[in-house]
C-alpha cells in the first residue's frame, strides 16, 4: 500500500523543550510512518520557544517533512514593562502564529495532498489554525484536544481560564472544533465524559480516547539501571521531573510541611532521605518556603536537563513523585506513564477520585494521598519511605508497562485515520 499523508498542526515540537505535550507530537511522527501514514509537521519557528534545545532533534525521523511559520510569545515580545494589549493574546500569547501558519499549511496542502488535518491543544491557535485550513480545503479535521480546553469547577464555579475574554474565545474555538471536526480526541476517561455531557447533540462516534504514554524506542536508548547499586545506598532520593504550580493544581508547599514534620520527629534527616524537585519553575517561591521550614538539606530544586538524561534520571533514584490536585480530576500528567515504564515506586499526591488514581489503582501501583492535607501527606509519606526501604514498595509489571506505551496509540490515530480515508 502506498502511504496517505496527514498535516499535524502542533506548536509544541522539538526544539521545544519545558512541555511534555511535545512528546505526544513527535512520537505519533516516529510511529506513523510504519503504519502507512507519512506525518507533515506544521510547526512554530523556534524563537517562539521560551526554552529550547537540541537533543531531541535527532527523534524526528528524517522521513517526515517539518515546516515551521514565524510565531511571537506576545507576552515576552510584544510587551513594553511586562505590560501588552490584552487582544493579542486572544486566545492565546501564540495568536501571531497563524497569520503565518496558514498560508504555509496551504502550500503544504497543495503540494503533499494529505488525506487529513490533525490539530493539537494546549495551544488553543493550533485549533484555529486547522479549522482554517479544514474550511478552506474541505478535508478532514481530526481535533486533539488532550484536555478540556475550559472548564467550570462545578463547587466553586470557578472557570479556567479565569480571564472573561480568554474563556470566551476559547470556548467559541472549543464548540466550532467539536461540531465541525471529523473526530475529536481525548486523553482520559474524564476528560471525554465532560466533553460528551458538554455536547450531548454530537454524535457519538465522533469522540475517541487516545491516552499518553512512554516511547519505548526513547527508553530502549537509556543506559540500563544498576538495580544493586541502588539498593545498597544510605540515602533515599524521591524525584519530580517536570513544572509545578503555586496553586491548588500542583502546589507542592503542603508536602514540604510534611517533610518539615518528618524532620522534626527523627523520621528523615539529610543524610538518609533527599528529594529533587527537577525544573519545577516558581523556584524563587519554593526557596522562600524551603528555607522557612528548615528543609533546604534534604530538599534540592535543579534546573532543566536533556530528555534523555531526565528519563534516566527518574530511572536510577528510589521514587518518583506526582502533584495533583482536584481541579484536574479529568487530567493525567503525562509524566506518569513515563514513571510507570521507569518501573519505580510512586508517590501521588492526588484526589482519590481522579483519573490519575484510577488508572493507579488499575496498575496496582502508587500510595496515593490528597494533595492539600499535610497530615495525610505525612502519613502516606512515612509509609512510604519504609516500603522503599524494605523492598515492598509495588512498581510496575511489564504488561502494565506495555498497555501504556504511545506505539499503542500510534496505532489507534492510524485506526482513526484509515477509517476517515476509506469514507472520502
Amino acid at each position: 500500500m502506498a502511504p496517505k499523508r496527514v498535516l499535524m498542526v502542533a506548536y509544541h515540537y522539538p526544539p521545544c523543550r519545558g512541555s511534555s505535550g511535545l512528546q505526544r507530537t513527535l512520537s505519533f511522527t516516529r510511529y506513523l510512518p510504519a503504519l502507512q501514514w507519512e506525518p507533515i509537521v506544521l510547526s512554530a519557528t523556534p524563537r517562539a520557544y521560551a526554552t529550547t534545545g537540541t537533543d531531541q532533534l535527532g527523534d524526528i525521523p528524517p522521513s517526515v517533512i517539518v515546516r515551521r511559520a514565524f510565531a511571537l510569545d506576545t507576552a515576552r515580545d510584544v510587551s513594553f514593562c511586562g505590560r501588552y494589549p490584552g487582544w493579542l493574546a486572544i486566545p492565546d500569547q501564540w495568536i501571531s502564529w497563524s497569520l503565518w501558519a496558514v498560508p504555509i499549511g496551504l502550500r503544504l496542502i497543495r503540494r503533499y495532498k494529505p488525506a487529513a488535518i490533525w490539530s493539537t491543544y494546549p495551544i488553543a491557535t493550533a485549533h484555529l489554525i486547522g479549522y482554517v485550513l479544514h474550511r478552506l480545503t474541505g478535508l478532514p479535521w481530526i481535533v486533539d484536544f488532550r484536555d478540556p480546553m475550559t472548564e467550570v469547577d462545578p463547587v466553586s464555579h470557578k472557570r479556567f481560564p479565569a480571564d472573561p475574554r480568554l474563556f470566551r474565545a476559547r470556548a467559541r474555538i472549543e464548540r466550532i472544533a467539536v461540531t465541525r471536526c471529523t473526530r475529536a480526541v481525548l486523553v482520559t476517561r474524564g476528560a471525554l465524559k465532560i466533553y460528551q455531557s458538554r455536547y450531548p447533540e454530537v454524535p457519538a462516534d465522533r469522540w475517541a480516547l487516545i491516552p499518553n504514554g512512554y516511547d519505548e524506542d526513547v527508553f530502549a536508548s537509556i543506559a540500563q539501571v544498576d538495580p544493586e547499586g541502588r539498593r545498597h545506598r544510605q540515602r533515599v532520593t524521591l524525584l519530580h521531573s517536570g513544572v509545578l504550580y503555586p496553586t491548588p493544581d500542583r502546589d507542592p508547599r503542603q508536602f514540604f510541611r510534611a517533610i518539615a514534620q518528618l524532620k522534626k520527629d527523627g523520621s528523615v534527616s539529610a543524610e538518609t532521605f533527599r528529594v529533587i524537585l527537577r525544573a519545577s519553575g516558581s523556584e524563587g517561591l519554593y526557596r522562600e518556603s524551603i528555607l522557612a521550614l528548615g528543609i533546604e538539606d534534604v530538599v534540592a530544586l535543579e534546573p532543566a536537563i536533556p530528555y534523555r538524561a531526565a528519563l534516566s534520571e527518574m530511572m536510577n533514584v528510589d521514587g518518583l513523585l506526582l502533584f495533583q490536585g482536584r481541579d484536574s480530576n479529568p487530567a493525567v500528567p503525562a509524566k506518569l506513564y513515563e514513571y510507570i515504564r521507569a518501573k519505580r515506586p510512586i508517590l501521588a499526591l492526588v484526589d482519590t477520585d481522579g483519573d490519575t488514581a484510577a488508572i493507579l489503582r488499575e496498575s496496582g501501583i502508587g500510595s496515593i494521598a490528597p494533595l492539600d492535607s499535610e497530615e495525610a501527606i505525612t502519613s502516606v509519606l512515612r509509609t512510604f519511605l519504609d516500603q522503599i526501604k524494605n523492598g515492598t514498595a509495588p512498581v510496575a509489571g511489564d504488561d502494565c508497562v506495555k498497555r501504556h506505551s504511545r506505539e499503542w496509540g500510534a496505532k489507534m490515530l492510524a485506526g482513526l485515520l484509515d477509517e476517515i480515508a476509506r469514507r472520502q
